[in-house]
């Protein structure tokens, strides 16, 4: 998320108008209020076992910002498709996996445990379907021979802040032709 907004200066396309979280103690919202970003938290929890109700609630701040394009970083929460079907064709995820390959959780730990020789990560439309948009831009890492899930977790962190930031600036304009950064 910091990647992204500290992307949106100059000539950048776009501009930050709201970082919205679920966890009032993330650290994300610090920063963009550092930035001069407004902050927005809807807490999940009270929303147990109502996910409409939730999404109904996260649903407020976000019309009220009025972004053109919503980036999800680090939001761990899976979205329906009535929430998703509103923001459609303008909703970016970033996913540490090289899509379709393992989607969902523990993308690392499965890397490694099924060989792979590369890993990375996707940027990718969010769509009704669990990480399953289409791919706007990838980037690779080898994976290591003594690599853990925690080692590999932070060499494609570093491919994440550079991929999602370019592959935002490209959709911003309206292109959406993917990159590969190899």
């Amino acid at each position: 998320m910091v990647a992204l907004l500290d992307s949106m200066v100059g000539d950048h396309p776009a501009r930050p108008c709201l970082v919205l979280s679920n966890e009032a103690q993330a650290g994300g919202l610090a920063k963009a209020a550092q930035r001069g970003v407004p902050t927005a938290v809807v807490d999940h929890r009270p929303f147990q076992g109502d996910r409409a109700a939730f999404e109904a609630e996260l649903m407020k701040p976000l019309e009220a910002a009025r972004p053109d394009i919503v980036c999800c970083a680090g939001f761990m929460r899976i979205l329906t498709g009535g929430f998703v079907s509103r923001w459609q064709g303008r909703m970016l995820n970033i996913h540490p996996s090289l899509l379709p390959k393992y989607r969902g959780l523990n993308t690392h730990a499965r890397a490694l445990a099924a060989g792979d020789g590369e890993h990375g990560c996707s940027v990718h439309e969010v769509t009704a379907e669990l990480d399953d948009g289409p791919v706007l831009g990838q980037a690779r890492v080898p994976v290591l021979a003594d690599d853990t899930p925690d080692t590999l977790a932070a060499r494609v962190l570093v491919q994440e802040h550079r991929l999602y930031p370019l592959v935002l600036r490209r959709f911003a304009t309206g292109d959406h032709t993917p990159i590969d950064l190899g």
